[in-house]
């Protein structure tokens, strides 16, 4: 028998885990309602991209479609079934605080709940900022043409009319509720101490009357629906000149791509949910999920703060590296040593900073780097490389076009970058390029020396700030060598650099994770120090997974501490008992991976840009590098153990305790901000 848990369903006990920080009332009122935000727009990424997986494998293979030993139909039930309770949890949780934003003075108003005065004011908005934004269609003409675009909101809208006979006819409408050009909240004016919010789909109800004036309707009702498509695109492997073009033309044919689910008001009329089903084209009940009058609550993400700070985290600052302080160039300091930088904890504008100072150094000859996501237009380490190709450095970017959901901002960084003089290089044929590469050639001496930085996260300012990653800055030879192999396999993709620093997939990252694991096997049967510590976003490799249960079987201690996806089943007797596994979810998102083994008493460590998933292991060019620095490896050590002994937001994650918090220790803080204190103390600050 396989004791493994399907990663879709493990995903939606993250997503739980999430709901509880909404839930948690030691967090800020405003960010518990972010919270609910988070959650709702993991939800919508999870439809769009795992179950619509699901269903696509459902198609192709019927009956004989099975996914990690369950049949798919199953795992499509629990996932339904797992979702509903979750929205009966997130219902409770949203009731309770706005009852607490209530005490707050803030109040989440609807269009019924308005004074004299508000209802002037949202009319007044409504009329010359709302209005002329709305394009109703009317779903009983045949002429219409009506869709529904994901991630939109809308108002399936019941208007019952008077016949010449005095009889009543009903007609459907449709509206899509602007919120690309419209803030979704609107702040009205309140009593003295106290701020009332209404929503702009309250605002258009409000207004519904002047909408339809002309077809003098006796009564009007309307009620909220999303629905969520397939974000799959439908593309071959040809790298060619066309190949951006076809991508653009694949995004666009995302908004008529197939549903996979749809979200609508519980108490919706049967006669216009069946209206709203015949536009989407679904005809599936699983595909159905009644819900509250509140929808596509990503939005709560920003939330307006009408209070300033005290109902949010309190300002956070990040801490100097120590090894910069009171120097001039940042060259100078990692030609001496290996710099480890801690993010959000650290400044990310020490990348930034770094490119900046290769832009203008007359030594630097090139510059190569991989992007996978990065801020919008803003971004500060694309703009530095543009200032660098300016200066005339070669400026070499190998730019992942396919990052789901950030295609279209990469398209557009990719036609500027090529406009300025930078080459661009718009994939690899098969692979996508996950791993976080930067090399910096200088001319030293008469010779190259090469600067490299290797991370788990993008090269984004914005998510640099809320993610924990960490970076490795080195000009370490026999690193930095194997990274120009990896930008030189980039050009000449027939050509397999050889690798004994670096772990690379799809190459060697199988291969030499399950020898180092086998490794500490041999360790625990001879009687030596045997264990592994582990930390990923995400564990759902079969394979991985197997060997780690062989290691427990062996004596092995494996601690994993795992932000998403957890197939393992951990403390399963006479399998996983030597396994333990925990989840954190607070104020940053832990993004950072990495893994410590004993090795009989000379431990390794490495940092990677790879979770241990398949797409990870065998389909996608990730990076590992081991910290060699003696002081960077206690780091990260300090840094693991931290999080495992934290007793504030850490949960189990076991087939017994799913998502229970661990004892809570009073007066206990949670890890992240130990992992502060501690940076501060090494930082010497």
């Amino acid at each position: 028998m396989k004791y493994f848990l399907p990663k879709e369903i493990s995903w939606l006990y993250f997503n739980e885990r999430v709901l509880g920080e909404a839930a948690d009332k030691e967090t800020p009122l405003l960010e518990r309602i972010r919270f609910l935000g988070i959650y709702s727009n993991n939800l919508d990424e999870f439809y769009r991209v795992r179950v619509a997986d699901l269903q696509r494998l459902l198609r192709k293979k019927g009956s004989f479609a099975y996914a990690m030993g369950m049949p798919v139909r199953e795992i499509l039930k629990n996932i339904r079934c797992i979702v509903i309770n979750q929205a009966a949890i997130f219902n409770r949780i949203f009731k309770e605080l706005l009852a607490d934003m209530q005490k707050a003075g803030i109040r989440l108003v609807s269009e019924k709940e308005l004074s004299l005065k508000q209802r002037e004011c949202a009319l007044a908005y409504f009329q010359n900022s709302v209005r002329e934004r709305l394009v109703p269609i009317m779903l009983d003409q045949r002429e219409a043409k009506p869709r529904m675009r994901d991630p939109f909101l809308y108002l399936a809208i019941l208007l019952t009319e008077k016949s010449g006979e005095g009889k009543e006819t009903i007609k459907h409408s449709l509206i899509e509720v602007p919120t690309d050009t419209l803030s979704r909240f609107f702040i009205l004016p309140g009593e003295k101490g106290r701020r009332d919010i209404i929503l702009l789909e309250d605002v258009i109800r409000l207004g519904l009357p002047q909408i339809f004036s002309t077809l003098f309707p006796k009564k009007i009702e309307s009620w909220t629906v999303k629905v969520t498509q397939d974000s799959e695109l439908a593309l071959n492997d040809d790298l060619t000149e066309s190949y951006m073009a076809r991508i653009s033309e694949s995004i666009k044919k995302r908004e008529t791509a197939l549903p996979v689910r749809l979200v609508y008001e519980g108490d919706m009329p049967k006669t216009l949910l069946l209206a709203i089903r015949k536009v989407t084209g679904i005809t599936r009940e699983e595909f159905l999920l009644p819900e509250n009058r509140y929808h596509n609550f990503k939005d709560f993400i920003k939330f307006p703060n009408p209070d300033g700070t005290s109902l949010v985290y309190t300002k956070f600052t990040a801490i100097p590296n120590v090894a910069f302080k009171n120097q001039h160039s940042l060259f100078s300091v990692i030609s001496k040593h290996d710099v480890l930088l801690h993010f959000p904890y650290n400044p990310f504008g020490i990348l930034p900073d770094f490119l900046r100072e290769a832009a203008i150094d007359p030594k630097v000859t090139r510059i190569r780097i991989t992007i996978y996501r990065v801020a919008n237009q803003s971004s500060s380490i694309l703009n530095a490389l543009i200032n660098a190709a300016r200066n005339g450095k070669q400026v070499t970017i190998l730019m992942e076009i396919l990052a789901r959901f950030d295609e279209e901002n990469n398209i557009a960084w990719a036609e500027r970058l090529r406009n300025e003089g930078v080459r661009v290089i718009i994939g690899v044929r098969g692979l996508k390029v996950h791993s976080k590469l930067c090399l910096v050639s200088r001319k030293e001496n008469g010779k190259v020396r090469h600067y490299a930085t290797i991370g788990t996260g993008n090269f984004n300012e914005d998510t640099a700030r809320i993610y924990t990653d960490h970076i490795l800055m080195t000009c370490n030879n026999k690193i930095t060598e194997e990274v120009l192999e990896i930008f030189n396999f980039f050009k000449n993709n027939f050509k397999v650099p050889k690798f004994r620093e670096l772990i690379v997939s799809p190459f060697t990252t199988r291969q030499v994770f399950a020898d180092k694991i086998c490794r500490e096997i041999s360790f625990a049967k001879k009687g030596k120090q045997a264990s592994i510590c582990i930390k990923l976003n995400n564990l759902a490799d079969e394979e991985m997974i197997e060997l780690l249960y062989k290691a427990s079987k062996a004596g092995v201690r494996i601690r994993i501490i795992v932000r998403g996806m957890m197939s393992l089943l951990v403390g399963v007797p006479g399998l996983s008992e030597n396994i333990e596994a925990l989840s954190i979810v607070g104020r940053f998102l832990e993004h950072s991976r990495f893994i410590i083994f004993e090795n009989g008493g000379n431990s390794e460590v490495y940092i990677s840009s790879s979770d241990w998933m398949t797409r990870n292991l065998d389909e996608r060019v990730e990076v590992s590098v081991p910290i060699h620095d003696s002081q960077l490896k206690k780091e990260l050590k300090d840094y693991f153990e931290l999080e495992w002994n934290d007793h504030k937001k850490a949960r189990q994650v076991s087939p017994t305790r799913m998502n229970e918090f661990r004892e809570k220790i009073p007066y206990g803080e949670s890890s992240q901000v130990a992992i502060y204190k501690y940076l501060k103390q090494i930082n010497k600050l």
